[in-house]
């Protein structure tokens, strides 16, 4: 038995994992910042005094879990023709619900996550799982 990987465009999943890595920067900063670090419950000083010297590496493992969704995605989008802006949207949005939807919210009940939190962290991870999904759909 051999493993062989399916082609992907491996421009475009970088081109990905770039998309994911801005709209979290957008989503965490401009559009969400202040009720994300409410609902986090901890002071925004204390998060950036947390982070101290590692955020760099914190951005760099962001970017790579964003790489690795976006090549994910690459391999499912495969599997989905025909290659549209609409179908892109569809696999994105199938793969948020049924994968990291129902996980991160089973998670969010046990930990006693409050459900805005949740929302707003789901709903950051829907939108890259469409976006991407589009872009992958049509740069072949």
């Amino acid at each position: 038995m051999s493993l062989s990987f399916p082609h992907v465009n491996y421009l475009a999943v970088l081109a990905g994992g770039i998309i994911i890595f801005i709209l979290g920067g957008l989503w965490y900063s401009l559009l969400f910042k202040k009720p994300w670090v409410r609902l986090m419950g901890i002071p925004e000083e204390k998060m950036k005094e947390g982070a101290g010297g590692a955020m760099p590496f914190l951005f760099l493992m962001a970017f790579l879990c964003g790489l690795l969704t976006s090549y994910v995605e690459a391999i499912i989008i495969n599997h989905f023709p025909p290659y549209a802006l609409w179908r892109g949207a569809f696999v994105g949005t199938l793969v948020w619900l049924g994968f990291a939807a129902p996980t991160s919210f089973a998670t969010a009940i046990f930990s006693m996550t409050k459900k805005p939190l949740w929302l707003i962290n789901s709903a950051y991870n829907w939108v890259c799982f469409v976006a991407v999904g589009m872009l992958l759909s049509i740069w072949r």
